[in-house]
């Protein structure tokens, strides 16, 4: 068994390095731009004019800006939703680029993918592991009555809210501890969780999750699958801070920890 979950963790180890180092994963980011910031609609380095209201982004556009919108050249006015799907196959682009719309709170933003970014083309692998069947544990979620909403200190010096669904418990390095989780739209509970290694051995903080629950609540917590979160790969993510009594005192020596050749931070 223990080899079967060895192995398992290799392919997720190897399938995290190529979905990060893909032409339009994290490492790729190279600016997030929160449309209210630019109130002439005119964003940096991104032809075009951008406006947002509640429903949306209008983008204006000449044909000589060189912008395509779902594939197709484009000369006039869209309205954008909120690109849901990979990114990849954001609906605006500008030549290898893509130019995702997102919402945060009500405010409307545009990111930029470039697969040519210094990041990707400096990347050399994430260091994690090696797999180690003591950091994979049994665990219980217990939910709240109803959905707790926490603000948090955000990667990019904003604070925003974050929905609690509840609490992870289960027994590492002889004692019980919690962490307080969300839940996905499938069931599968999100923990952003700091260390006794944290910013020094290993990023300053990381996420972790586990598998939705069973009717009893039953589901494991496998530090060996802890994540580096987006903005380990690139400045202009916007990841929530560990919430209050999320900063464990164990060391956990486990998962990933930074990114090869660079210094966690």
């Amino acid at each position: 068994m223990t080899t079967d979950a060895s192995d398992a963790w290799k392919q997720w180890h190897e399938q995290r390095v190529e979905r990060v180092s893909a032409p339009y994963g994290p490492l790729a980011l190279t600016a997030t731009h929160w449309i209210e910031d630019y109130p002439d609609g005119r964003i940096p380095d991104i032809p075009g004019n951008w406006v947002a209201d509640e429903g949306g982004v209008v983008l204006t556009a000449a044909g000589t800006d060189g912008l395509t919108v779902d594939g197709r050249p484009f000369a006039g006015e869209v309205r954008l939703a909120a690109d849901l799907g990979p990114e990849a196959r954001a609906r605006v682009a500008l030549g290898g680029k893509r130019l995702v719309v997102l919402v945060r709170e009500g405010v409307w933003g545009v990111r930029v993918y470039d697969p040519g970014s210094a990041a990707r083309r400096a990347f050399r692998g994430i260091e994690a592991g090696p797999h180690d069947p003591r950091w994979s544990v049994p665990g219980r979620f217990t939910p709240y009555e109803a959905t707790r909403t926490v603000r948090l200190g955000n990667a990019d010096g904003r604070e925003r809210g974050f929905d609690l669904a509840g609490e992870l418990t289960f027994t590492l390095a002889g004692q019980e501890r919690t962490l307080k989780v969300a839940r996905q739209g499938d069931g599968l509970l999100w923990a952003v969780f700091a260390d006794a290694t944290s910013g020094d051995t290993s990023f300053r903080f990381r996420f972790l999750f586990a598998p939705a629950p069973d009717a009893e609540g039953r589901t494991t917590v496998d530090f060996n699958r802890a994540q580096l979160p987006p903005c380990a790969f690139a400045d202009h993510f916007i990841c929530p801070f560990p919430p209050p009594g999320n900063t464990l005192d164990v060391a956990i020596e486990a998962g990933e920890r930074h990114l090869s050749g660079a210094r966690s931070a």
